[in-house]
């Protein structure tokens, strides 16, 4: 054989010998094994190394991953925190049984996965850190994701998969130079929406809630990291509750995960960082208690040690020791102790951490200082010890700070005369302004007396300033009267509430019975809107209108009397099942005849022409003799003699009894009362109410039931079966006729109350065929803007309304 074919022979075989260790560099096969001399797996794009090392200051040998350009060799995961081999005998092999596992010398020193494969079962590093082990149907029988030890890695989770029950956590080192489990766990609480590190079993830190990419006490994550950036995120569905974040930086990588349980590819959430530096995204629970952020060396939870009286940076809160202040800390120390050396304290066992020294310290009361060596075990030094400070010589300690007590006192005198000023401050702000409200209430009364009085209704201030003396007009009460006459407003003197308040029956000092409406706060009626009803009624004298007495006017109370009426209102009998059979025909139609005599004097004969605007059942007051008053002027209009509409930029009233022009174009005139009325006719024939009318088979209001019957010949159908045979059918139809003339579409079809009261009163007067009514649905007309308010020929007017 020529030398030529010799080397080549050799590195066949070379080739072949190789290949029955490591099948690939990323990729471990069943028979094939990975030991500490032979090549570690390298993930596919080179970011992560898997394989076995050493810890400094030790001997104990480990298998684990870290990211292959990391400068400090910081492991991301270990296989075998717990049991490390005592030499570099160790051997990772995938056994016949698919079982991933960790031997020494032929014995089984660890079995990382406990699931058994069938077939071709390989275990592949990923690029994102992820250790997977597969079938060879490609079903994940184990990952090192779902097994972390005390560092998250970009896209690995923390909290709990609600399919497989297992818990994602980290678990800190010992201390840095021994990966054993040491005090502190990190989880996630999906309940609470935060982050919680346990110490030893008890809520040691929590991160606050979630919020803004961001958590209530990590101010780390809340500066800005130049280019560095997280995107935090966390679910909460049927399969897990989990946490998880993904860094935003750079972008010479690109990972698609491989993990089952996840429906989104890891390339989706995140661009992927830059391993060829110090920046590795990765977040460390260190042996402290502290999460290390390695990709800006910055702590995210910045506390070295919760002493047990710090929650207001997330620390837990836990019973101080009596001995402990408030300020006492423990501060890292380079000093060495002088002095009786049976003060010191040495305990030597390896599964305690420089966290346990810190407790146990802590709670004991002659304890100064503490560290460990070899970073287990605990030395600790009691009180009456001389000590060396600052020697960069010696080793580094934890020594006890007492807090400052005279700062302390000084702090607190300081804080009680703050407080002091601050309250004397601010009793003396509320007297003063107490005092400004009270004046200016006082002003706010006079003013609208003054108003009232400057009216011409009224002939001089004393008619209306002298407590229930009458002048021409009305009167005015003292508040301290009205509380009185009904009983400081009690529930069993309420007699209903209507649109702008509660309507109270009183009784006064004199045995007369009043009716008084508390204007609500809320309501919206003003002092103009007050004063628009008080005036108006005041001027208004008709056997069909509502009578007011007078008013009372205490602070931000205003309240209006009128003469009291012992029927209440009209709807009170019309649509209740029982009361209406109170109202035959003939009480209905001497209500409708008054309703129609009191528009009547509003539109033509009083001193001036007001249009209503809120006519309703409701509205329509009823005295002993069920003799019927229009009363509630709040939203009135008043027109000068030469004005026929106008329009207004605020519509307002009652859904259902409003002209069809002014709840679309809020154009009102004496015809919107008209159409007012038109309902509540067919209201008082039907018995039904016109807003809550409702029919399978025909119209969705009354109005429009009430014009399909007129067209079929029926509309006797429309009549209230309370009312029997107590009126004659050619009287009623005339009625519903005159109704459905007056609900006309058009405005200018409807009829005037004139002719109204001539079509009711004279049974021979021919009445024209009714057109179609406006029994329009579906729209709200309770508020609406227009671009302008007029009137017509460009004439003002006052604008009085109250809603």
């Amino acid at each position: 054989m020529n030398p030529i074919s010799f080397l080549i022979f050799a590195f066949l075989c070379i080739c072949g010998l190789n290949s029955s260790l490591v099948a690939g560099a990323n990729t471990i096969r069943i028979g094939e094994e990975l030991n500490s001399s032979s090549n570690p797996l390298v993930s596919q794009g080179g970011n992560f190394t898997l394989g076995f090392f050493t810890l400094s200051n030790t001997n104990y040998s480990y298998f684990g991953i870290r990211y292959t350009n990391d400068g400090q060799a910081r492991k991301v995961w270990v296989a075998n925190p717990n049991t490390p081999l005592l030499d570099n005998s160790g051997v990772l092999t995938i056994d016949g049984t698919g079982v991933l596992k960790i031997t020494s010398g032929g014995t089984t020193v660890v079995n990382i996965s406990d699931q058994v494969g069938t077939g071709n079962v390989t275990a592949t590093l990923d690029d994102w850190g992820n250790f997977v082990l597969k079938d060879e149907t490609e079903r994940t029988l184990w990952q090192s994701f779902d097994h972390p030890t005390d560092t998250l890695l970009p896209g690995m989770k923390l909290g709990l998969n609600l399919r497989t029950g297992q818990n994602w956590s980290l678990t800190s080192w010992l201390s840095n130079d021994v990966a054993a489990s040491g005090a502190f766990t990190l989880s996630w609480e999906s309940e609470s929406g935060q982050l919680v590190i346990h110490r030893r079993g008890e809520v040691y830190w929590n991160s606050g809630i979630f919020k803004n990419q961001s958590f209530e006490f990590t101010p780390a994550l809340n500066s800005d990291f130049s280019d560095y950036h997280y995107n935090l995120s966390h679910v909460s569905n049927n399969d897990e509750r989990s946490f998880t974040f993904y860094n935003w930086y750079h972008h010479n990588l690109s990972f698609v995960s491989t993990n089952d349980e996840s429906s989104e590819s890891f390339e989706e959430r995140s661009r992927i960082y830059d391993t060829s530096n110090e920046n590795l995204p990765m977040w460390v629970l260190t042996p402290n208690g502290q999460i290390l952020d390695a990709a800006t060396s910055l702590y995210i939870n910045p506390v070295d040690f919760c002493y047990g009286f710090q929650s207001d940076n997330g620390c837990a809160n836990s019973e101080v020791p009596k001995c402990r202040g408030q300020n006492d800390t423990f501060v890292q120390k380079r000093r060495y102790f002088v002095g009786n050396a049976g003060n010191g304290r040495y305990d030597d066992n390896t599964s305690l951490s420089l966290s346990d020294c810190m407790e146990w310290c802590w709670n004991n009361c002659t304890c100064v200082a503490f560290t460990n060596y070899n970073g287990t075990g605990c030395v600790t030094w009691s009180a009456n010890l001389e000590y060396r400070d600052d020697n960069p010589n010696v080793m580094i300690i934890y020594a006890l700070v007492p807090g400052n007590s005279s700062k302390g006192k000084r702090w607190w005198m300081w804080l009680i005369i703050v407080v002091a000023i601050s309250l004397l401050t601010l009793f003396l702000g509320l007297f003063c302004y107490l005092r400004i409200r009270k004046r200016r209430r006082e002003g706010e009364e006079k003013k609208l007396l003054h108003e009232l009085t400057a009216s011409d209704s009224f002939n001089n201030a004393n008619e209306i300033e002298n407590e229930g003396r009458e002048g021409n007009d009305l009167k005015i009460f003292s508040f301290a009267s009205i509380v009185a006459a009904t009983n400081d407003f009690s529930n069993e003197n309420k007699l209903g509430q209507g649109g702008f308040g509660p309507v109270y029956k009183g009784r006064l000092s004199g045995g007369r019975e009043i009716a008084i409406k508390r204007l609500s706060k809320t309501s919206g009626q003003g002092l103009v809107e007050f004063k628009n009803e008080l005036i108006l009624i005041a001027k208004l004298q008709h056997m069909n209108l509502v009578r007011v007495l007078g008013c009372c006017i205490h602070g931000e109370e205003k309240m209006l009397i009128y003469e009291y009426m012992p029927n209440k209102s009209l709807d009170f009998f019309l649509f209740d099942p029982a009361k209406k059979e109170l109202l035959d025909w003939r009480k209905r139609l001497n209500i409708i005849e008054g309703v129609a005599q009191g528009l009547l004097y509003l539109h033509k004969y009083s001193r001036m022409r007001v249009i209503h605007r809120d006519l309703k059942a409701s509205n329509i007051l009823l005295d002993e003799n069920m003799n019927p008053k229009i009363s509630d002027f709040g939203m009135a209009r008043i027109f000068k003699q030469n004005e026929t509409e106008a329009i207004t930029n605020k519509v307002v009233g009652t859904y259902g009894y409003m002209s069809p022009e002014y709840a679309m174009e809020g154009t009102f005139s004496v015809k919107s009362d008209v159409f007012s009325f038109g309902v509540l006719i067919l209201e008082i024939v039907s018995g039904r109410r016109n807003t809550s009318f409702f029919q399978l088979d025909r119209s969705l209001n009354l109005i429009g039931y009430a014009w399909e019957l007129w067209k079929e010949g029926t509309a006797m159908e429309l009549k209230d079966p309370t009312l029997g045979d107590s009126c004659a059918q050619h009287q009623l139809l005339r009625t519903i006729h005159v109704g459905l003339l007056c609900v006309q579409e058009c405005s200018t079809d409807r009829p005037i109350m004139s002719d109204v009261i001539s079509m009711l009163s004279n049974e021979t007067m021919p009445l024209p065929a009714p057109k179609q009514p406006a029994f329009f649905t579906g729209r709200s007309v309770l508020e609406a803007s227009k671009s302008k308010a007029t009137s017509v020929n460009g004439l003002s007017i006052s604008i009085m309304e109250a809603r």
